[in-house]
């Protein structure tokens, strides 16, 4: 319980700081920027909404995991400019957003596959190979979201290099580091397969979302 109360607070100061600066922004009319930052607190209340509309359990320390990249990446980095101010933060990000996305592409087939009624009925090897392509495939899609903002609005979602203005090589060191996260999170999650021992953090996450969502698993 002191755990959870712990992840809970993290969470609340983050999404004070948020509202702080949606006033802030609106008190010196920079729109753009209130808008973007009440999107930001929104996606933190998503956790919230999961389980309160749809009975979806997430263990508290994903949700917090999500919610302070969410912050790092949208709200530091885009608002606050961090990627130009830090050349390490774009790298970092899109490492934990590779293990993230990870994590969920594993518990969305793995739901499939323990879910009776499907019908599936998957390898361990392909549930992880297929939370590695849904990261990296998601990664993706991300990269070219922001090629079409930057070329359609002129933003710099894409960031220049001194040696590349065009923003391929930050496009391709992103793509690399998103797979490298992802590896790491499918290889866990083969070994949680493998062997159903709960010893790394995120066997300890899935076995927190499977007792926590039984309607889910349902074996009829």
């Amino acid at each position: 319980m002191l755990k959870l109360n712990l992840h809970r607070r993290i969470t609340l100061v983050l999404q004070l700081i948020l509202l702080v600066e949606v006033v802030i922004a609106l008190y010196t009319q920079q729109w753009m920027t209130a808008t973007i930052t009440c999107g930001i607190i929104l996606v933190t209340l998503s956790p919230f909404f999961l389980r309160k509309v749809w009975g979806v359990y997430i263990p508290p320390e994903f949700a917090l995991l999500t919610i302070s990249f969410v912050f790092a990446s949208l709200f530091l980095g885009e608002v606050h400019d961090y990627y130009a101010r830090f050349w390490w933060w774009d790298i970092a990000l899109h490492s934990c957003s590779g293990a993230l996305l990870g994590i969920i592409g594993f518990l969305l087939v793995y739901l499939l596959n323990e879910t009776k009624n499907i019908g599936v009925n998957m390898k361990a090897g392909f549930v992880a190979f297929f939370a590695f392509l849904f990261a990296i495939g998601v990664g993706a899609l991300w990269e070219i979201f922001e090629f079409t903002m930057d070329s359609l609005f002129g933003m710099t979602m894409q960031k220049p290099m001194l040696n590349d203005p065009s923003g391929l090589t930050d496009t391709m060191w992103d793509l690399i580091v998103d797979t490298l996260g992802a590896l790491f999170i499918s290889i866990l999650g083969y070994g949680y397969l493998k062997t159903a021992q709960k010893k790394s953090f995120l066997e300890r996450w899935i076995h927190a979302f499977i007792v926590n969502n039984p309607r889910l698993f349902k074996n009829s």
